[in-house]
């Protein structure tokens, strides 16, 4: 327990421990049926405060997030927040769980080194997620989804995020971002009908305090991780644009 609290700054201790009490508080107050949203609530979050500090096991609990979310939407017809968490976000965020792992900062486990994301690769992410978003509305309008236009725009947010958090990119925070924008919105229209889905939309306003909090520590570490590189001599400078120029 020290080791962990250790961990964190006081100010993401903060952060981590306003955004269970809130989830909880409201879990209280609107809701005291679904337990399985809160686990994923509280699990979800703690995800997120892990992944602001570049730790694997923030893609590892948005595996276990990604089950429990699967359920929640199905209960409620949102056929793509279903299709997109269990059949997209599961399965990338388990490439993104390698990825991390396999990409230590300096052989620390508890931090992955940030990563670059080239502008070939930038517009080959964007087409893929065109591809991606036509398709799934074409599913999701086939299985006749509650609100589609927004379960198709979240579609697109979460591939996105989901590629950039695989590619090490700090801009996946704010891409999550976006998606929590889009979800706030569809268990808002959720909540006209069963109020206890409020729970659920400040659930993802907390995620929205978290994945911009996120993108800043990204930021910042990945400033502190080019500070801390080696240095570049002559001769390799050299052999570098000699390499480029071939």
């Amino acid at each position: 327990m020290k080791k962990t609290l250790s961990y964190f700054t006081k100010g993401e201790l903060v952060l981590w421990i306003c955004s269970l009490t809130v989830i909880i508080l409201s879990f209280a107050f609107f809701d005291r049926e679904n337990y399985l949203t809160l686990i994923a609530s509280l699990l979800g979050v703690t995800s997120l405060i892990f992944g602001a500090k570049g730790n694997p096991l923030s893609p590892f609990l948005m595996i276990i997030f990604s089950i429990l979310y699967g359920v929640i939407s199905y209960s409620f017809r949102y056929y793509g927040e279903m299709a997109t968490y269990l059949g997209m976000t599961l399965p990338m965020s388990a490439f993104a769980l390698i990825t991390w792992l396999k990409n230590p900062y300096k052989g620390n486990k508890a931090q992955v080194a940030v990563g670059r994301i080239k502008k070939k690769e930038l517009f080959f992410m964007c087409c893929l997620t065109v591809i991606v978003t036509v398709i799934f509305y074409f599913i999701l309008e086939y299985f006749n989804t509650a609100n589609l236009i927004p379960s198709t725009f979240s579609v697109a947010t979460s591939f996105a995020a989901a590629y950039l958090t695989m590619k090490r990119s700090p801009y996946f925070a704010l891409l999550y971002a976006a998606n929590d924008l889009v979800l706030i919105i569809l268990w808002i229209l959720a909540t006209k009908e069963d109020i206890s889905y409020l729970s659920v939309v400040i659930c993802f306003l907390m995620f929205l305090i978290n994945d911009l909090y996120c993108f800043i520590s990204w930021k910042r570490m990945e400033k502190r991780q080019i500070k801390k590189a080696p240095p570049i001599n002559e001769g390799a400078k050299r052999l570098i644009k000699s390499i480029k120029e071939i």
